[in-house]
């Protein structure tokens, strides 16, 4: 099951790949929200092919600097999800917005992966559409206490 995913995977990526080379990223105004989410998750999960990511972050973000995606809208989310799966796939990289999170095997507990100036994370989640830390810790019955996650930071 694990190696027919990691194939459809590619072959999407390469399906993906030349969509973007050829047409660059297009929003949902253009392709509608089911294309524009299509062509994102291709690019979130491509994890084996961090330049991938890397390439088509850039793009996205230009896409979204050129006002040819609308605040809000999928592309923006899409952009903060991306820039955090980057951040996170490219070790020593904080996240801008606290998205990705892992199992520490120790405690078996969840943890939000170093994110940049944690005091201010809230601000920069609403300039992009985002629910504060605490609604969106509270899906996997966690807390957000931003104190406390400074100190979990310097342990890490």
């Amino acid at each position: 099951m694990l190696k027919l995913m990691v194939e459809t995977d590619s072959i999407n990526l390469i399906k993906v790949s030349k969509i973007l080379d050829e047409r660059g990223w297009m929003g949902s105004e253009i392709i509608g929200n089911k294309g524009s989410r299509g062509l994102f998750l291709v690019i979130q999960h491509a994890d084996r092919y961090p330049e991938k990511q890397r390439k088509y972050l850039a793009m996205l973000k230009e896409a979204v600097d050129h006002d040819r995606a609308k605040p809000h809208n999928l592309s923006y989310l899409d952009l903060a999800y991306l820039e955090d799966r980057v951040a996170v796939n490219n070790m020593g990289e904080k996240q801008v917005y606290g998205i990705q999170m892992d199992i520490d095997p120790e405690t078996e507990e969840y943890f939000v992966y170093p994110l940049i100036d944690p005091d201010n994370v809230d601000k920069r989640r609403s300039e992009v559409g985002l629910e504060p830390m605490s609604e969106y810790l509270a899906f996997w019955k966690l807390s957000w206490d931003v104190e406390e996650y400074k100190e979990l930071l310097k342990k890490m």
